[in-house]
């Protein structure tokens, strides 16, 4: 089962995922932690010890920023974030190959992605490859799930 969990910063859908996760594998399933701690950013050092503290010993965690393929073979797997891959690949054709490997793995694979494509258009380059990205990815994984879920305030609502 391929599971996608959507919304904006701050909406619940970690929290939702990972409940989701720990009830088609009460026995640990793995959590994916994709950021890369190479930014020097205090301030998501704290988000990730939080989300560390939030998910405790209830999961096996591995932390791959981009070969999520190599990490990923049976079992229930929960990826955080999407988002957080996306920005460290930054390649259309490698996000969608892995995409299409994941897609065939006979795993359970839960998706966190943070919905940044209804806001405005970014005035930089490399902030709209990213938002046009997270869109074409959020499509891919969209058709791939078989479950599609946006958050908002804590509450999910079954999309697909």
């Amino acid at each position: 089962m391929k599971i996608l969990y959507f919304g904006g910063q701050k909406s619940g859908k970690s929290r939702l995922a990972e409940q989701r996760a720990l009830a088609l594998c009460p026995d640990k399933p793995t959590y994916i932690a994709t950021y890369h701690d190479s930014y020097a950013d205090s301030e998501m050092k704290e988000r990730i010890a939080k989300h560390k503290a939030q998910r405790a010993e209830k999961f096996i965690t591995i932390e791959e920023p981009k070969e999520l393929m190599k990490v990923i073979q049976k079992g229930t797997y929960l990826v955080d974030c999407v988002s957080m891959w996306i920005l460290n690949l930054m390649d259309e054709k490698a996000l969608i190959s892995q995409l299409e490997t994941l897609a065939k793995k006979d795993a359970n694979i839960i998706f966190v992605l943070n919905e940044v494509t209804s806001g405005v258009i970014p005035l930089d380059k490399e902030s709209r490859k990213f938002v046009d990205l997270t869109g074409i990815i959020g499509q891919r994984l969209a058709e791939m799930c078989d479950e599609v879920i946006e958050v908002k305030f804590g509450i999910g609502k079954r999309i697909k």
